[in-house]
This record gives structure tokens, C-alpha cells and sequence, in this order.
């Protein structure tokens, strides 16, 4: 029943299983009803109802908590159940909630405070009950019965505390109740040590449930049982030393909230010093308390401070009762955006006792400032999130104005205001300022209620609400609230803008009035236009922006317009290629200048609303896409800045520092004075006007088809021209020249715009309209920086440098970092060598002598130098404010480093980094990252930096603290990679797999674009695994096969990368890794599932869009870096990967032939099916139709469509196509048509060879299918007829390497002139391989036939005269090759006479004998040393051991044996010898013999048939044989068939086929002595080499024996080796099949 019982609950409790819990709830109380006295086998352990009780509740084991508490860490609030984020009043419990834990060390703490803090809320539940019912019934079950006194009698108690525990503070009852069950449970447990960890954990639950009571008002009830937990738990001596010293403090608190102060003084009297000596950093939380409270003496207190710094400063804080310092302390650290200070700050200022209801709402406002200080970076790049949150900080600070209000305090309501105003700043734009209206409003009447002195504040205030109501077309509230920011602005600071803007509000309200200046007309206008919704079309828009700059301009502001008018343009009767661009550039440059007479005639009257209203016309015009109104309204406006007329004109390219000089002494005396006469506002307005200008200029080249700052590419000729027609260069063609210099002006007056916009920023002291044209410089031209183009933007970028460092920059140091990298490059980048040197390719390389650089060189390089130190130096994080990303720093460091290369400068061992610098952090990185730059450096043809050892760096970089994620794998992907280029295996995995870990555990929470370069480094750094792998393979298959993994996960990378090239790049690794091992079907298996899941990446990144990477690299110049894109050294190709395609190819025909290993042919077919859909519709695609049209032959389906696909094809692959068919078909009908389309498709006469050997098959097949005979001779008759028509081509080139099926070209024929039914003479054919192929058919013809049919003796006399005929022939043109003085050796060797050979040979033996006795001699004398060395020993150990003479004497025996042994192998050694020589003997007499009987010279050819029966071929003959290719002699390009014995196909071949046909399968090894014969009566059993051949008549015989026996000879000794597999076709000779069966 126990293990019944506990089962379920197990279930219930791992499960979460309801269910199990209820079946043994069910079980425990059926067995309790049930137990009787006299049947005690039903009885079970009542700690079951406890155990029970505790599942009910959903609580774990106390034992589990108090594992929980001592081992396990504080669960997450996911975990919990509850989300910080759109709970609204959670959330931000949940933020208060973390800062509070950070102060808990202990886990035990953090989970009680956990547990306290969530418990109480609606909705939690982790612990709350959902079985109280059976957790009831289960308790009382316990009391009842008579339990021995255990752990689970105080468990039991905890259970039925959590049972009553107070549903709100409300209950006291309960409340008390609950205490006393605890209090049950921890008197319990503190009688026995082993349950002292049930007074821990009672007093964690204890705190989970008073938490709802530590309210004010209520902490009275908590302090008697809070102490006597306290109490005991310093009796047991409680471990959690931290938890103690937490209960402490709070009973404190608790002494203090209740009013107790006697009380709180003697208990902090034993409290604080166990607190500050056990838990030393809470007793400041205390400290601050007992100073705030002056719980105990003061003498005490200043004796402690005293101790130490921290306490002394807690001290003089809580003891200072100045709340008004406090509140200015917090102010000012609100303005200087100081968070930490301005927080501490308004905690003291909450921990001071005031009843002052102002200061308490000005607390409040503090809070809301400080919570939005917090929002800061957000809140700039106007997230929504941010927004809302601002608007919610915003609703709350204006309920806390309306209590101020209804308070009356005027010094609260002013600083509110304040501070509701500074809260609703960032918010007035002109999208959102509209949310803004009641707040606004509310400040506004309030101030205007007390009638407040602070009538700037006000004034503002008015003004941000007329526009508010502007933007909702309440005018007449927009006049009143502008006529009192009007009245307001007492010191004239906004005259001119309240003027212009109550100017527009009354042009509003004249519906039927039409105004008199042109002014009010083009106010009209554009108010009208910006009331344009998005529906209205863009033609009404433009009319109406139109009528504006015409009432302004009526005299010149059509004309300019229409500079952009293509039908304006006039071309003119003679029109060229460059003619409409030409016209086109003058049209606009002359309508341009129209404008500056406009300003002349008009002079300088109401300027400044002019400048405004022509600034807000082109604002408008840009807002709405007008973009040509756009140009032209910014010209007009731009005529009022003279300073920029005066300076229109192109900068020329010289010396940066000449041109910032000369840049104010450009301008005129006169049009200096002027302009400084200008008002701020409109010198922004112009500011405003630049940048709109430039942009528009920039969209108008564009429109062109060019970028900025880009040269104009000239259109393609499209016109018709006559023979011998020269085009004219563009660069020489004035009309060209025109219209390129009319874009290369549009792009200087850009950049004019946005350099004169900085020098008013610079006028001004504005550094924000600085940054924002240097932004706009960067951002415009950034395919120039992404080119290494910046050498162009050096003038320009140096100016901005200049004006920056004059007026500053506010919080923008990536603008700045940007600015210089950009700068510094396009110093150094011209300087750089281009050219990779092949040095850096070996191992040792030297270094080079460099000579002095120039003056005007070493000048940028100094320049360069310079800028980069000096951001370096900004962003070194002395100043937190100017610290920069790392990637963006990274970016300088690499500069800055390759400018110090090319001054030929080392870099000291501080690697570039200041002892001064307060920041280690930034410090250790930048001295890896320059330790990298300069390793990329080296090796490149220039000075190589003395680098500290790569080991080195490496530790350096494990012990950096990276901020970036992204830099830091890159960092250890560029360690792998000169790791593995010093050829360190060991630093190369371990770099690789620190990447790989590190990698995965970032990628996910990198952005896109970011997690799209980790992926591209992940790639490589898996890919220089493999390769490092690869390189230390030593023969070892596993690491193969590791390396192989290596590549696979590489390829993923790649393709999450979105990278093509990256993925074949990894794909290319594979195969190459693969491919020794792919003979095997064993080996194709393993590397089926990686192959698979390859292919399967290379489809789905195929598919993919492959997007331009936009990213700056790092180094722009070469580098002995990686190189991320596939763009890194190249992968040479191993067979069956040329490119990519074939590569895919061969992918999909490995896991092809995996599927085929298994005869798994319709998974096959799948896998050509999908390689036929992914792949290009190109030549590649022939290997897997091959493929496909071969498997569905051996399924028997129908393989039309894909037959279809080698039509295009040359005749001689079409007809193997065919071939392989026949091989594969199931049926006789499509074997039989098969043969017959690869016949049929050999119509061209040098497919003739190809076409005879088919027929020649396809006969056999017929033979051996039963076809009828007549059918069968009738294709040998073919296939002979086309032979004797055929000669061989004299002018033929030597002979090359064919394909399956195809003839050799040597042996090429033509159609012979011969009519075919003349009788041609045997004389006529000089051909080797074609009286070979006439042997073949006739041997075939007489195995087929009877030995009775009449045709078979005259087949084998056919067949012998064309062996004669061919030995004849090789003899014949043989000896014309032999030179002449191998003839005179051979000669001589001929005279030689046999007695000489005897004894020659007799004193070979001797010589041999000789060497023999040597031998034996050394051997023996060396055993007789060995047998003394023996002797010595065995006397020695007879001396001292003489027990052992036994075993000595076996150790002799065995030795004798051995001995025996010995003799008796080198006997039969000397057998062997001796029978080998006897074989050599045997053979050389077999030679001497037919030598003797063919006694002649080699050119004297055998005339009888006993001679040639007896013929042998000299060896300088055989070594012409072996050496010739042409088609006279027998080599192996005139017999086409010869085949090794290990190369036969592995099928069953009819008797005597071996023998009878040597031209094709095993003439190689045959000789005359091979060959016998035994005499059955009338017929003779043949034999070659042991092996019985067919029965043949005497007649036959002797004719094949004739035929064949000196051939076999000749051709065993050309053929020893035979040709290469790669050009021999499989000849399938079965297909006679079985001698039997036929």
C-alpha cells in the first residue's frame, strides 16, 4: 500500500499530475476508514498523509526548501509565472522588485523575499492551494491517528499554518492563528538538533505570509512572533548568518513604525554588533536607520563612524536636516543627467520625516524627472514604447500639479511647472506635440492664475500651444494664445517668430479677402498646401506650391522651375549620340543663373520674411515629394546668403590646411558685415535650407542615373551606323564633356550646401547643425567610403574635422570616429600598395629594405596619423561620455595601425594604449585588437611589425571584458585564422571552438544585419577547422570524418549567412574531404545524411535573394586577414568540382549512388527527380539524365522525355546512351529496341568503329536470346561489310584520350572508293585494328555455327589468314622502326653458340654457390658466438643456482630444436631457389628452342607454316611494339579490346571464348607453351594454361592453332600491361551466355 501510495504522489508531484494525486488521496483515505485493530496488514506510515497534504498545496518538501535555500539559485520571475512587462502597476513592482534583490546576497534571502513580495497578489500561483480540501482532510487524518514524533509532526504543523493562513490584513484572528501553528512547528523542531532546519524553513514561510502586514499601522502584531523567531533562531545557531541579520532588521523596523523606540534601542544593542561583524555590509542599512532614528547614544554612533569612511558619510547624511540642499543636490544632478546621485538623492529625501504635503508632492515630481532621465537613449530615437511611457510620466506629473493646485503653495506650483515643462520638451514635435494640449493648458492657466514672474516659461508655453492649436485649425485660440506670448516676451528674444507666425494666423482668417503683398499671397499659398492630405494628387499639390513661388518670384520663378522641363529643352536640327544631354545641361545651368537677377532688381526688401517664407515653401516642397519646386524654392532662399553666393564656385582640389585657410578669405568685406547683421533664427533657417538643397540636388542626380560625386557613365549607342563605322570616344565629343561637367557641378554644389551649413553652425556656436552635415555627408557618400573612394572627400571631410574641433560635439562620438576613420583613409588608401607580393605565399619571408617615402607622401601618412590618435585618444573611456562601440572603434585601430606601417613605425609593447588610462577595460581590448591588426599587417611587402607572440594573444584576449559580442567572435575568428596560417594545430581548435561556443550563444539575440556577419564568421571559423584537420590528417580516417562534420557546419553557417559563395566554398571542402573515401559503398553510407543535409542547404540559400553587403569591411586594403564572402584564398578543385555546377552535379550523384548501393531505385529516381528541378537548365544536367533514363530501364518505366534530352548531342554519346539502356532494360523488347537506336544513331563514317562493335554485340545478344541464326550472320555480315568499306585515314593525328564508346581518332575510317561487290585482295588492308575486328567477326561466326556447317572451316582459315596477315604486317613495318644498331646486336647475339651460353650460365651458378657459403659462413660464426655468450652464462648460473639445471637443460632441448627447425626452413628455401631456376631454365630453353628454330634476322619474315609456328618475336621488336601508336603494328591503339582478367565482367562466358578470341579478353599471358592438345579420335580437347577449351575438329585445330600460337605469343609480351580502364569500354561477352544453354 506504501509503495502504491507513493508512486501517485511521485506521479503527482514530477507530473503535475491532478489525477494521481486524487487516486492517492482516495487510496490514503479508504485504507484509514478501513484499518482495523485485528487485520494490521492494511496499517501504513501515517507520514503519508503528510506528504499527501504537502501535494495538495503545491509546496514543496520542506527538506526540498531548504535545498532550495541553501544550493539552488532564485528563480526567475518567468518561472514564477509573472511578466514584468505590460502589467501595468506588476511591471513596475517587478522593477522595484530587481533593485531590491540586488541588495539580498543570499539565495535564501532572495527567496523569501520572493515569496513574501508575490504571495499576497491576486493571481500568483506557484504555492497557492489548489486542493485545500484534501490537504485538510489529510492533516486531521494525521492528528487522529497516534503518528510517532517525526519531522512530519512539524511538517504537519507547517501544513495547517499555510491551511489558515489571513486572507488580507484584515483578519487578526487568522492572523494569530496562523503564528500559533508556526510557532507549533518551531518549538517543535528546536528540541532536536536534526530538526533544527524546520525552524529555518518555518521561519521562510512565516515570512511569506506576514509580509501583507508590514504596512503601517499593522506592525505592532508582527514584532512578538518576529523576536521569538529571531530568538530561536540564534538558539540553533542558524548558518544563514545573512537571513538572521535581514529578520533583524526588520524587527527593527518594525520597533520603530510601532513607536517603540525603547524597545528598538535594547534590541539594537545585541543585534548590531552581530550584525556588524557577521553580515558587515547590511550594518550600513542598519546604521543608516539607527543615525535617521538615533535609536541608541551618539556617542556610539560617532564611535562607529568613525570606523569607517562609508559610515561617516551615512552618518552626516541622515544627520543633516537640510531637505532643501537635498532637493537642489537632486535637481542639479537631474540637469547634469547624474542618475546614481539624483536617486540617492531622493531615496534620503523619502527616508526623511516630514509632514510638509508640498515637499512630499515635490518628492513625487523628483520621481517622475528621474524616471524620465531614465527613459534617455530610448526617448531620443523615439521608440513608441519610450513615447508612451514619457506620456504616462507625464499624466501622473500633471495629477501631481492638481493636487499642488488645489494645496495653494505657489513655491510647489512653480516648481512643478518647471518640471512638468522639462518633461514635455523632447515631446514637442510636430506629430506629437498634440498629445501635449492639456498638460500645456493646465501650465498655462495655473501661471497665469498666480500670476507668475516667470513670463519666459509662460511665454514658451503660449507659443508651443498656438502651434498645437495651429495644427488642428483653431485659429482663433492659436491668435489669443500668440497675442499673449507677445505681451510675455518683454525682452524681444521671439519678436521676429511670434510676428511671422500671428502674421500667418491672421492670413487665416481672410476667407474672402485677398491680401496685397506678396507675401501674404505665398503664406496663403503654402498654408493651404500644407493642408493637402495624402489623397490629393501630386499634380494639385505642385499647382498650389507653384502659385506660392510665383506670387514671391513672378518675374524669374517659372523660369527656373522649367529648368528641369524636358519639353523646354531644344535640341536643334543636328542630332548626335550626346546631343539631348547636351542641350539639356545648358538648358538648366542658363535658366539657373536667371535667379541671382531676380534678388538684383528686387534688392534686399523684406528680406527676412522672404528667407522664411522661401524656407518654409522648400520644407513644404520637400514634405511632399515636390522635389523640383523643392530645388527652386532653396535656390531663391539660398540668394539671401551672400556669403555662400560668393562661394559657389567649385573648391579646388589642393592642400587640406590651404583650403580651411582660404575659406573665410573668400568672402567680401561688405557681405561680412551684412551677414553678421543676420539674426540666429535666420541663419538656422538658411542652415535648414542647405540641407533641403542638397538632398533635392542629390535626388535630381539620381534622376540622372548618378550618384553623388560619381562620374556620368555615357548611354549606350543604340543607332544604326554603316560598315567600317568608328565610334568617337566620349571623352574627345565637347557635348559629352558638357553634360559631365554639368553633373560633376550638381554634386560640388551639394556638397557647397552641406560644408556652408557647417560654417554657420560654426558662426552660431551650434555644433548640432555641424554634426547634422557631417551626417549627411557621410550618409550621401557612403558608396564612395564603401569603395575605398575617400582619397575624393579628403578637402571636404578636413574642413568638417577643422569646424569641429572649433565648436565641439555633443554627445555624438561615433559621428566623429566615423569622420576621422573616413578622413585618415582617404590619406593613406592612394599610398597603399595594390599588388599582394607572392612573399607572403612561402614560409620564410624576409624583410624587405625599405627606401625614405616622399615629402608630399609622408605628409598624409603624418596627417593620417594624427586624426587617428586623436580620436583614439577622445574615446580612450577617460570620459565616459566619449566612449564609442567597440565595432566602430575597431574600424580607427585598424587605420591607425596601417598608416603606422606605412611611416615604417613599431608599435611599443603597450600596443597603442596610454598609461594614463583610467578605463582598462577599452585598454586590454585595443591592445588585441591592435596585436590583430598588426598580424594582419605583416607578410605583406611592407615593414612587418615585431608582433608579441600569437599564444599571447590569445590569453590577452580570454581575459578582456567585451561589450560587443560581435567583435569578440570576430576577434577569436581572426585568431583561428592566424593560427592556423602559422600552422598551429593546437591554438587553432582551441580558438575555433571558443568561437563556435561563444557564437551560438549570442547568435540568436545579435540584430539581422549583425547576426548575418556572425553567421559569415561562424562559417569561416568552422571551415578553418576542417581545413586545420584536413592538414594534420596523418592518415587517420576518424579525423577525416571530423573534419568532414567540420565543413557540413560550416555550410549551415553559410547558408544563415544567406551566402552563396560561402556555402559552396564549404560544399567544395566536403568533396574534396570525401572523395578518397567514396570508392567504398561502406563509406558513401556514413556520408549519406551530411550529403543530404548539404545539398539541402545549397537549394534552400539558391533560392534565396543574395543581398549586397553594405557593411564597411575593415580593412580596405590587403590584408593577411580572412576574408568573409567566399572572397578568401581559393579551393582547388578535385575531380568531379570544377565549379559550382558540376559540383552540384556530383553532389546529387553521390547521394544517387548511395541509394543505388542498396538497389534502392525509386529513392534514386527521387533524388535525380529533385536534382533535374534544382539545377539549370544547362550541360550539367547530362549526368543526372544518364542517371535517370538507367534507372527507369531498371524499373521499367518509360524514359522517352528524358532520352529526348541528349538529341542535341554528338551521335557517338547518343548511341552509348543507347547502349547502357540495352544493358539495363528488363524486357527483350527493350533490349532489342535499344540495341537498335544505338545502332541506328551511327550514321557519320567515323562513328563506323563504334557502329561495328554494337553489331557485333547486339548479334550476340541475338545468339544468345535464341534469335534465329539467319538474323544473327546477317548482322556479322554487316558489321563485316562495313570493315572492308572502311580504310584507315593516313592524315589522322596522333591518337587522344576517348570516351566510352568512341573511337580513337588515329583509327578513324573512311568510306572506302572499293565498290562493294568486288572481291578485295588481303594485300589492300594495312590496318591492324581493322583485320583484328575481320578476325573477331569470323571467330564469332564459327562459334555459332556448327562444326558441320560449311562455313565453319572456312571462318577459322579467314580468322587464321588475318592473324597471319597482321603479324606479317608488325613484323614488316617493326623492323623499319628497330635502329640500326640494335640490328647489328641482335645479329651478333645470333652467332652466339650455345656452349658459350652453357658456360656462362655455369658461372652464374657458381658465383651463386659462392655467395651461398658466405652467407653460411657468417651465419655460423655468428651462432658459434651466440653458443659462447651461452656457455658463459649457463656456467655463471650453475655457479649460483644450481636447482634450476633442469630447466636449463629443457632451454637446451628447445634451442636444439630451433636450431632443427632452422636448418630444415633453409632447406626448403634452397628447394625453392632451386626450382625457380629450373622454371627460368625451362623458359629460356622454350626461348632458345623457338629462337633456334627462327634463327634469321629480325627482318626476315616466316614463309612456312612450321616457322610460323615456331616464330617468336625478337625483344627489340616487342619494345617497338609496346612504344608505337600508329595503326601498322600490335600495340594498344590498334587493339582496342584487350582486357585484364581482373577487369572481366563478372559474368559466366562459354568455353573456348577465352582462348578463341584473344584480340579481346586474355591474349595478354598466352604463349605457344601454354597451349596443348589431346587427341580423342577425329577431334582434339584444346587447352590454354590447364584450362579445357572447346572440342574442335583436327582440321579446325590445326588452322587456330596455326592461327594463333605465335600471335599469342607476340601479343603476350606488347599486352603485359593492359591499357588504361578510363579508355576501355566494358564489353559485355556474356551475353553468348552459357555453352550449355545455347
Amino acid at each position: 500500500m506504501d509503495l502504491i501510495i507513493t508512486q501517485e504522489l511521485a506521479r503527482a508531484r514530477n507530473q503535475q499530475d491532478a489525477t494521481a494525486l486524487r487516486r492517492a488521496y482516495e487510496l490514503i483515505k479508504s485504507a484509514n476508514l478501513g484499518k482495523s485493530e485485528l487485520d494490521p496488514t492494511e496499517s501504513f506510515s501515517p507520514d503519508l498523509f503528510v506528504l499527501c497534504a504537502e501535494q495538495a498545496l503545491k509546496v514543496k518538501p520542506l527538506s526540498d526548501w531548504l535545498s532550495l535555500a541553501h544550493n539552488e539559485p532564485v528563480p526567475t520571475f518567468t518561472s514564477l509565472g509573472v511578466n514584468g512587462t505590460g502589467l501595468g502597476w506588476m511591471g513596475h513592482l517587478m522593477s522595484v522588485v530587481s533593485i531590491e534583490m540586488t541588495k539580498l546576497a543570499s539565495p535564501v534571502t532572495q527567496s523569501a523575499f520572493i515569496l513574501g513580495i508575490f504571495l499576497p497578489l491576486p493571481g500568483f500561483n506557484l504555492l497557492q492551494m489548489k486542493e485545500p480540501e484534501i490537504s485538510e482532510d489529510c492533516i486531521q487524518m494525521y492528528f487522529k491517528v497516534k503518528a510517532p514524533i517525526t519531522q512530519f509532526l512539524g511538517r504537519a504543523h507547517l501544513c495547517r499554518a499555510q491551511l489558515c493562513a489571513p486572507q488580507s490584513e484584515e483578519n487578526v484572528e487568522e492572523f494569530e492563528n496562523c503564528v500559533t501553528q508556526y510557532m507549533k512547528a518551531i518549538n517543535f523542531a528546536k528540541g532536536e538538533p536534526r530538526y533544527y532546519f524546520l525552524v529555518f524553513n518555518a521561519s521562510v514561510l512565516y515570512w511569506n505570509m506576514v509580509r501583507p502586514f508590514l504596512k503601517p499601522g499593522y506592525h505592532h502584531l508582527v514584532i512578538p512572533s518576529l523576536s521569538q523567531i529571531i530568538t530561536v533562531l540564534n538558539q540553533t545557531e542558524e548558518e544563514d548568518k545573512e537571513w538572521r541579520a535581514e529578520l533583524m532588521l526588520e524587527l527593527l523596523e518594525c520597533y520603530l513604525q510601532a513607536g517603540r523606540k525603547e524597545d528598538a534601542t535594547k534590541f539594537c544593542l545585541t543585534a548590531a554588533p552581530f550584525v556588524r561583524t557577521q553580515v558587515p555590509h547590511k550594518y550600513r542599512q542598519m546604521f543608516s536607520t539607527m543615525v535617521r532614528y538615533e535609536v541608541l547614544d551618539d556617542l556610539m554612533l560617532r564611535e562607529d563612524k568613525q570606523q569607517s569612511i562609508i559610515l561617516s558619510i551615512t552618518y552626516h547624511i541622515n544627520s543633516l536636516k537640510a531637505i532643501l540642499l537635498l532637493f537642489e543636490l537632486g535637481r542639479l544632478c537631474l540637469t547634469l543627467k547624474n542618475e546614481p546621485i539624483a536617486s540617492d538623492c531622493l531615496q534620503y529625501l523619502k527616508k526623511m520625516e516630514t509632514e510638509d504635503t508640498g515637499k512630499l508632492l515635490e518628492m513625487e515630481g523628483l520621481e517622475c524627472e528621474l524616471d524620465a532621465l531614465r527613459l534617455g537613449s530610448k526617448l531620443k530615437m523615439y521608440l513608441r514604447g519610450a513615447v508612451e511611457e514619457q506620456l504616462l510620466i507625464i499624466k501622473r506629473m500633471d495629477n501631481i500639479l492638481q493636487r499642488a493646485i488645489r494645496l495653494g503653495n505657489p513655491t510647489t506650483i512653480h516648481v512643478l511647472c518647471t518640471a512638468q515643462w522639462n518633461i514635455c520638451l523632447p515631446l514637442l514635435q510636430h506629430n506629437l506635440r498634440h498629445h501635449l494640449r492639456k498638460p500645456l493648458t493646465n501650465i498655462a492657466e495655473i501661471l497665469e492664475k498666480v500670476d507668475s514672474l516667470m513670463i519666459l516659461l509662460r511665454c514658451q508655453v503660449h507659443m508651443e500651444m498656438a502651434y498645437i492649436e495651429q495644427d488642428d485649425d483653431r485659429v482663433e485660440p492659436a491668435i489669443e494664445h500668440m497675442q499673449k506670448a507677445m505681451r510675455l516676451d518683454s525682452l524681444g528674444i521671439y519678436r521676429d517668430k511670434i510676428k511671422i507666425t500671428y502674421r500667418r494666423l491672421q492670413l487665416g482668417t481672410m476667407l474672402y479677402q485677398s491680401p496685397d503683398r506678396p507675401e501674404d499671397k505665398a503664406t496663403m499659398a503654402i498654408e493651404q498646401a500644407k493642408k493637402a492630405t495624402p489623397k490629393d494628387s501630386a499634380r494639385k499639390k505642385r499647382a498650389i506650391l507653384v502659385n506660392a513661388g510665383l506670387a514671391l518670384a513672378p518675374d524669374t520663378f517659372q523660369i527656373v522651375l522649367d529648368s528641369e522641363n524636358e519639353s523646354k529643352v531644344s535640341i536643334g536640327k543636328i542630332k548626335g549620340r550626346f546631343t539631348y544631354l547636351c542641350a539639356k545641361a545648358r538648358h538648366h545651368i542658363l535658366s539657373v543663373d536667371k535667379a541671382a537677377g531676380h534678388l538684383r532688381r528686387l534688392g534686399y526688401e523684406n528680406d527676412k520674411d522672404r528667407i522664411v517664407i522661401w524656407a518654409e515653401l522648400a520644407k513644404v516642397a520637400w514634405q511632399q515629394d515636390v522635389w523640383d519646386v523643392c530645388r527652386t524654392a532653396s535656390r531663391f532662399c539660398l540668394l539671401y546668403d551672400n556669403v555662400k553666393a560668393k562661394r559657389s564656385t567649385k573648391l579646388k582640389r589642393g592642400r587640406k590646411k590651404k583650403v580651411i585657410e582660404g575659406s573665410m578669405s573668400d568672402w567680401a568685406p561688405s557681405d561680412m558685415a551684412m551677414h553678421k547683421q543676420m539674426p540666429p533664427d535666420l541663419l538656422r533657417k538658411i542652415a535648414k535650407v542647405l540641407f533641403i538643397s542638397a538632398e533635392a540636388t542629390v535626388h535630381l542626380l539620381r534622376s540622372e542615373g548618378v550618384q553623388l560625386n560619381n562620374q556620368a557613365i555615357p548611354p549606350e549607342d543604340l543607332s544604326q551606323h554603316p560598315a567600317g563605322y568608328v565610334p568617337e570616344p566620349p571623352e574627345s565629343n565637347s557635348e559629352w564633356i558638357t553634360y559631365r561637367t554639368w553633373i560633376e557641378n550638381l554634386s560640388q554644389y551639394a556638397m557647397n550646401n552641406w560644408m556652408r551649413a557647417a560654417e554657420i553652425g560654426q558662426e552660431l556656436g551650434e555644433s548640432w547643425i555641424v554634426q547634422n552635415a557631417v551626417v549627411y555627408v557621410l550618409n550621401h557618400n557612403r558608396h564612395l567610403i564603401l569603395a575605398g573612394r575617400q582619397k575624393e572627400l579628403v578637402e571636404s571631410l578636413f574642413h568638417f574635422l577643422s569646424i569641429i574641433k572649433i565648436v565641439g560635439y555633443t554627445e555624438d562620438s561615433v559621428m566623429l570616429v566615423m569622420l576621422c576613420n573616413a578622413l585618415a583613409r582617404g590619406l593613406i588608401m592612394s599610398w597603399i600598395p595594390t599588388q599582394t607580393p607572392e612573399k607572403s605565399k612561402k614560409n620564410v619571408r624576409p624583410t624587405l629594405v625599405h627606401g625614405p617615402l616622399e615629402s608630399s607622401t609622408l605628409s598624409d601618412i603624418r596627417a593620417a596619423v594624427e586624426v587617428c590618435e586623436f580620436a583614439l585618444n577622445l574615446t580612450n573611456g577617460n570620459v565616459p561620455e566619449d566612449i564609442v562601440p567597440t565595432n566602430v572603434r575597431q574600424h580607427l585601430i585598424a587605420t591607425w595601425v596601417k598608416a603606422k606601417q606605412l611611416l615604417q613605425q613599431q608599435i611599443g609593447q603597450r600596443l597603442g594604449t596610454d598609461e594614463q588610462s583610467t578605463n582598462e577595460d577599452i585598454s586590454s581590448v585595443t591592445r588585441v585588437l591592435v596585436a590583430l591588426e598588426m598580424y594582419s599587417c605583416n607578410g605583406l611587402g611592407l615593414m612587418d611589425f615585431t608582433v608579441p607572440p600569437l599564444v599571447q594573444v590569445v590569453k590577452m584576449a580570454s581575459e578582456c571584458n567585451w561589450s560587443d559580442h560581435l567583435v569578440e567572435l570576430q576577434t577569436l575568428t581572426r585568431l583561428t585564422h592566424f593560427a592556423y596560417m602559422a600552422h598551429d594545430h593546437e591554438v587553432t581548435m582551441a580558438c575555433s571552438q571558443n568561437a563556435t561556443q561563444m557564437g551560438l550563444k549570442h547568435l540568436r539575440s545579435f540584430e539581422p544585419s549583425n547576426a548575418k556577419l556572425a553567421a559569415e564568421m561562424l562559417c569561416m571559423v568552422s571551415c578553418i577547422q576542417g581545413r586545420s584537420i584536413m592538414e594534420n590528417l596523418k592518415g587517420r580516417k576518424q579525423l577525416r570524418l571530423a573534419a568532414a562534420k567540420a565543413f557540413v557546419e560550416s555550410a549551415r553557417f553559410g547558408g544563415l549567412a544567406n551566402s552563396n559563395s560561402l556555402v559552396m566554398m564549404a560544399a567544395r571542402h566536403y568533396w574534396n574531404t570525401w572523395l578518397p573515401l567514396l570508392s567504398s559503398p561502406a563509406n558513401r553510407k556514413k556520408a549519406k545524411a551530411s550529403l543530404q543535409r548539404i545539398i539541402s542547404i545549397i537549394n534552400k540559400t539558391e533560392n534565396k535573394k543574395q543581398e549586397t553587403d553594405k557593411t564597411l569591411p575593415l580593412h580596405q586594403w590587403p590584408s593577411a586577414d580572412f576574408q568573409t564572402g567566399g572572397t578568401g584564398p581559393e579551393i582547388p578543385f578535385l575531380p568531379g568540382a570544377e565549379d559550382d555546377l558540376t559540383l552540384r552535379a556530383a553532389l546529387y550523384t553521390l547521394l544517387f549512388n548511395s541509394h543505388a548501393d542498396r538497389n534502392d531505385w525509386e529513392m534514386g529516381l527521387k533524388v535525380l527527380d529533385e536534382a533535374v528541378q534544382v539545377l539549370p537548365r544547362t550541360a550539367h544536367r547530362l549526368l543526372i539524365f544518364k542517371h535517370m533514363v538507367i534507372v527507369k530501364a531498371k524499373l521499367g518505366q518509360n524514359f522517352t522525355m528524358e532520352i529526348q534530352k541528349f538529341k542535341d548531342e554528338k551521335e557517338s554519346y547518343l548511341a552509348s546512351m543507347w547502349y547502357r539502356l540495352a544493358q539495363n532494360s528488363k524486357t527483350v523488347c527493350g533490349e532489342l529496341s535499344c540495341y537498335q537506336n544505338a545502332i541506328q544513331a551511327l550514321q557519320k563514317p567515323e562513328n563506323n568503329w563504334q557502329k561495328v562493335d554494337y553489331i557485333m554485340e547486339f548479334s550476340e545478344w541475338m545468339y544468345y536470346k535464341q534469335f534465329p541464326l539467319d538474323d544473327v550472320f546477317d548482322h556479322l555480315d554487316w558489321a563485316i561489310e562495313i570493315l572492308l568499306s572502311m580504310k584507315p585515314n593516313e592524315d589522322a593525328l596522333e591518337p587522344e584520350p576517348k570516351k566510352e564508346g568512341q573511337a580513337s581518332p588515329a583509327q578513324s575510317l573512311t568510306e572506302s572508293t572499293v565498290p562493294s561487290n568486288q572481291t578485295a585482295s588481303l594485300d589492300q588492308f594495312r590496318s591492324v585494328r581493322q583485320l583484328e575486328a575481320l578476325a573477331r567477326v569470323h571467330i564469332l561466326r564459327a562459334l555459332m555455327a556448327s562444326p558441320s556447317a560449311s562455313s565453319y572451316e572456312d571462318d577459322c582459315l579467314m580468322a587464321y589468314s588475318f592473324f597471319k596477315h597482321i603479324l606479317q604486317i608488325s613484323l614488316t613495318e617493326g623492323v623499319k622502326l628497330i635502329p640500326e644498331k640494335n640490328l647489328q646486336a641482335v645479329s651478333s647475339q645470333l652467332l652466339l653458340t650455345k656452349k658459350e651460353k652453357e658456360k656462362e650460365k655455369e658461372k652464374e651458378k657458381e658465383r651463386e654457390k659462392k655467395e651461398k657459403e658466405k652467407k653460411e659462413k657468417k651465419e655460423k660464426k655468428e651462432e658459434k658466438k651466440e653458443e659462447k655468450k651461452e656457455e658463459k652464462k649457463e656456467e655463471k648460473e650453475e655457479k649460483e643456482e644450481k636447482k634450476e639445471e633442469k630447466k636449463e637443460e629443457k632451454k637446451e632441448k628447445e634451442e636444439e630444436k630451433e636450431k632443427k627447425e632452422k636448418e630444415k626452413k633453409e632447406k626448403e628455401k634452397e628447394k625453392k631457389e632451386k626450382e625457380k631456376e629450373r622454371e627460368k631454365e625451362k623458359v629460356k630453353d622454350t626461348k632458345q628452342i623457338s629462337t633456334s628454330a627462327s634463327n634469321k634476322p629480325p627482318d626476315e619474315i616466316p614463309t612456312s607454316i612450321g616457322e610460323w609456328a615456331s616464330y617468336s618475336c625478337s625483344e627489340d621488336l616487342l619494345h617497338v611494339f609496346k612504344q608505337d601508336k600508329s595503326d601498322c603494328t600490335i600495340n594498344s591503339s590498334s587493339f582496342q579490346k584487350p582486357v585484364s582478367r581482373s577487369e572481366q565482367p563478372a559474368r559466366s562466358l562459354p568455353r573456348g571464348w577465352q582462348a578463341q578470341l584473344p584480340s579481346l579478353k586474355a591474349a595478354a599471358g598466352i604463349s605457344l607453351a601454354d597451349v596443348t592438345k589431346e587427341e580423342t579420335g577425329r577431334s582434339f580437347i584444346v587447352s590454354v594454361k590447364g584450362e579445357q577449351l572447346s572440342t574442335v575438329s583436327t582440321h579446325s585445330y590445326k588452322a587456330l592453332l596455326l592461327s594463333t600460337s605465335s600471335f599469342f605469343q607476340t601479343a603476350a609480351s606488347v599486352f603485359k600491361k593492359p591499357p588504361p580502364t578510363a579508355s576501355i569500354p566494358r564489353y559485355p561477352c556474356s551475353r553468348l551466355g552459357n555453352a550449355a544453354a545455347c
